[in-house]
This record gives structure tokens, sequence and C-alpha cells, in this order.
């Protein structure tokens, strides 16, 4: 693996920071008081490509690596966590299963539109009673000859108010378990789909996160992606792609929020000096630039991985556990350096502290992440 970035890496995350701290910066606090989703700034980010950082330019993309949607990932969420996550969510969760499992139609229909941000996709997997325990879906479809009616609901759907399209995790034969679910894309506007309420959340709260009903809903067997069956599977590889992604996010978090404290620090004066001088302001600093770093890293080789071909799963989990924990840890000490102002909401970073906070909970918990890391230790070992 090399670590230093090709003048196409470079030049993409140069152009992605500008255009975040000049399109994205401005409007994130007023996002986060109103919870509006961003469809302007998703257009001009649709403009620079970064709706689909790494599908070929045949299928509306840009055509780079996942390196390089780990860079764009980090750089918006270094401004907006919001916005990071809805691009997150429609290259990795979205985009990509339709691109590696759909069929030619398929990418017509539904990854050319998205990829080139014409259309806002989403991920509708996990349910009011189903979250860590994805093949314990209620939401089912019953085929009727080249249809599929699907019933249930999904809770907690990123871009869900959003979103034209939803590839939407179903049973259609609950009795095999994780073996019977399948992934099918329901459109909006299709008759008995509808979207319920948006959540009121901690943070990121410009991301439309809504619950999605279906009720006789109606999808043509040409809207399966993958075999009838295999949506379980397809459900998974796309988190591996998609853990990528959050750490990423958590990563931007952090490094925002290391960078509001550490020029406060140089500015803030305290018994005659700018607290920077002080060696407990000077170790919080240390502390906080090394996890970046490394989590930086982590996250960089599983998209490495990813973009080798090999199977990634194990990176990917373990630069989302590391990052996501590290993001909170972050934030905290940034809080902590601004003091009281560190508090409010006139400064950045207790928005930092609670969008970090859900980057240790969706696309699998830190738990999820440990039962999957210990799973290959114990073979490893």
């Amino acid at each position: 693996m090399n670590l230093e970035l090709t003048p196409e890496q470079k030049l993409l995350q140069q152009t992605v920071r500008e255009f975040a701290n000049a399109e994205v910066k401005p409007l994130a606090r007023e996002l986060d008081e109103t919870g509006h989703f961003p469809r302007e700034t998703f257009r001009k980010a649709a403009e620079l490509g970064l709706t689909g950082v790494s599908f070929p330019e045949e299928y509306g993309g840009a055509g780079f690596d996942h390196v390089a949607y780990s860079i764009v990932i980090e750089e918006i969420s270094r401004v907006c966590a919001s916005t990071g996550v809805i691009l997150s969510v429609q290259n990795s969760l979205f985009c990509d299963p339709i691109y590696r499992f759909g069929d030619d139609d398929q990418k017509k229909r539904f990854l050319v539109p998205y990829a080139s941000g014409k259309k806002i996709g989403c991920y509708a997997l996990t349910e009011p009673q189903a979250g860590s325990n994805a093949a314990a879906l209620r939401t089912v479809a019953v085929r009727r000859d080249d249809r599929y009616v699907i019933n249930g609901t999904k809770a907690w759907i990123t871009n869900g108010g959003a979103a034209d399209a939803a590839i939407v995790y179903v049973n259609t034969q609950p009795e095999k378990g994780e073996k019977g679910i399948t992934a099918l894309v329901v459109e909006k506007g299709t008759p008995g789909f509808r979207v319920g309420k948006e959540e009121k959340k901690l943070g990121i709260n410009a991301t439309a996160c809504c619950e999605l009903s279906f009720s006789d809903c109606e999808v043509p067997e040409s809207n399966r992606i993958g075999a009838e069956g295999e949506g379980y599977k397809v459900a998974l590889s796309t988190l591996d792609g998609g853990r990528i992604g959050i750490a990423s996010q958590a990563v931007g978090i952090a490094q925002g929020a290391f960078e509001t404290a550490l020029a406060y620090a140089k500015e803030r004066q305290a018994f005659g000096h700018p607290i920077a001088d002080f060696q407990a302001i000077q170790f919080m600093l240390a502390d906080m630039a090394t996890e970046i770093d490394a989590a930086r890293l982590l996250a960089r080789r599983a998209a490495w991985k990813q973009d080798s071909g090999a199977r990634f799963s194990m990176e990917a989990a373990i630069a989302k556990l590391y990052a996501s924990e590290m993001s909170t840890r972050v934030a905290h000490k940034a809080i902590q350096i601004l003091g009281g102002n560190g508090y409010s909401r006139e400064y950045p970073v207790e928005r930092a502290y609670r969008d970090a906070r859900i980057t240790e909970i969706y696309e699998g918990t830190s738990e999820i992440q440990r039962l999957v890391i210990s799973a290959w230790v114990l073979k490893q070992y």
C-alpha cells in the first residue's frame, strides 16, 4: 500500500476542500438548526462528480477509486456531517449494490441517473424491531406472477424523505431466515409506498431520516437486485463499503473539531498567555492529532483493499470501529479546549460532538464491528 496520494487524488482533495469551504460550510449551522435537506448543495456536488465518485463514467460516475471516495467523504464531513453522510449513502449504499449486483438494464435505469446526481437514493434495511439483527426482517414481499407485493415498515432511513428510489430489503420466504431475504428497488410514487415521519435526532439533522411504509406496494420483478433470496448477501456486502464511508465521515468530523480547537487555543488568552502554551492543552492536541491520523490511515487502508479487489470486510470493520469512537473522543476534547464556548452553539464543536455520536451506531454498531473483528481474530490466531 502506497500512503502517498496520487496527483489526481491530491487535486480532487484540493477541489473538494475548496468546494466544502465555499458551498457547504456556510450552510452547516443553518442545516443543523432547520433540518432542511440540502438539495441545492447536493446538485452542486453532483456537478463535481461527488455523487458517484468511484463508478465508471459510462454509468454517470467520476471514474475515481475508493481511496478518492474516502477523501471526498472526509473533506465534506469536515465542515458538515449531514452533507457527508447524504453523499456516503448515495455512493456506497445505493449506487454500489446496483453497480455490483444489478443487470445492464438496472444500471441504465438506476445507476446512471443516481451516480450522476440527477436523482437521490436510499438504503432501506433497518426496521423498528430489526437493527443489528438484520436477518429478523418483518417486511414481506409476496410473488405474484412477474411482480412482488410488499407490506411492512422501514425505520431510520437516511435520505428517505428526499429519495427518488429506495433499495428495500424484504422477506420473500420468511421460513428460510436470512436466505429468504431479497433486495428490491422501489421508486417514489409507486402506489402503496409512503414516506412517514422524519426523525428528530441528536445530530446529522439535515439527512431526511424517515420511516418508510409499504402497503400492498407492487414492484416488477425487473426491479429485483440479484437473485431471489440473495438480498442478505447484497445487504452485508454493501455495508462493508458503507463502513468505509462512515469511517471517513468520522475522520472528517474529528478533523473539523480539531482545527477549530487548535485555532482557538492559539488565540484564547489565559494568565497572560495563549492557552496553547500550556502543556495540558498541548497534550490534548497531540492526542487528537495522533488519533485522527491513525483513523485516517485505517480508512484509507480499507479503501485501498477494496480497490485491490480482495475481500475487505475486516479492514472496513476495524476502520469503522476505531474512527467512530475516535471521533467522539476528539470532539469531546475540542469542547474541553474551548471551555464554555465549546458548549455554545456559536462554535461548531458542540455540533461535531453530536454528529460524531451516530457514527458509532449506524451501518453497524461498535458492538457489531467487534463481533466481526473477534470472529476473524479467533480464526487467525
